[in-house]
C-alpha cells in the first residue's frame, strides 16, 4: 500500500538557515496538515515572508498538527508577522478540546497540563509586536506557558506592554526570558 511520504517524518525537522522560499513552507505546511510524528520544528535562521507566516499558521491551526516545539529563532519576523502569530494562538481554530488532543503551536500535553513554549530569541522584534504579545498573555485562552524574546530591541515601551500581559489574571507564563542590557530603565 502507498502511502504520502511526508507520513513518514521523522519526528525533529531541523531546517535551520535554508533559505526557505513560500514553496518549502507550502511543503512544510502540507506536512504540518497530515497525519505524522513530527513533534519539533526548528525553522530558525529562515527569512520567513508575510506570506511564509501565513502559511505556517494555517498549518499550526490543523487538527492533525501534532507539534511539540517550534523554534523561529533569528527568523527576521515583522511586526504583521508577529501579529499573525499572536492571532493564531488566540484564534477560535485554536480551541482548548482540539489542543488537548492534538498538541498544537509548541506545545506538550503533559498530565492534560498544556505548555506552549515560544522561541522568538533574535527575531527582530520591537517594542510594537508587544502589544500583540500582551493580548496573548491576557487571553483566557492562551496556552503560551514559556517565552523567549533575548535579543530583541523591545524597548522600555515594549517591556512596559509586556508587564501588562503578565500582570494579568489569565496570564499563565511561567518561564519569560529576556536578556537584552540595552533595557535600561523600565520601572514596572
Amino acid at each position: 500500500m502507498d502511502t504520502p511520504a511526508h507520513q513518514h517524518v521523522l519526528p525533529v525537522f531541523r531546517l535551520t538557515g535554508c533559505d526557505l522560499t513560500d514553496r518549502h513552507c507550502e511543503i512544510v505546511t502540507s506536512v504540518l496538515q497530515s497525519s505524522n510524528s513530527l513533534r519539533e520544528l526548528d525553522l530558525s535562521n529562515n527569512h520567513l515572508q508575510h506570506s511564509g507566516v501565513k502559511l505556517l499558521c494555517a498549518g499550526l491551526k490543523s487538527p492533525n498538527c501534532q507539534l511539540n516545539k517550534l523554534r523561529l529563532s533569528i527568523c527576521n519576523l515583522s511586526d504583521q508577522c508577529c501579529e499573525i502569530l499572536a492571532s493564531t494562538l488566540q484564534s477560535s481554530d485554536y480551541n482548548a478540546s482540539n489542543a488537548l488532543k492534538h498538541q498544537f503551536l509548541a506545545m506538550h500535553c503533559v498530565c492534560n497540563e498544556l505548555f506552549l513554549i515560544t522561541l522568538l530569541a533574535s527575531c527582530n522584534l520591537t517594542d510594537q509586536c508587544c502589544e500583540s504579545l500582551a493580548l496573548t498573555l491576557q487571553s483566557p485562552d492562551s496556552p503560551l506557558r514559556e517565552l523567549n524574546l533575548s535579543n530583541n530591541d523591545l524597548q522600555d515601551s515594549g517591556v512596559k506592554l509586556l508587564c501588562a500581559g503578565l500582570k494579568s489574571p489569565n496570564c499563565q507564563l511561567n518561564i519569560l526570558r529576556y536578556l537584552n542590557f540595552s533595557v535600561i530603565n523600565a520601572n514596572v
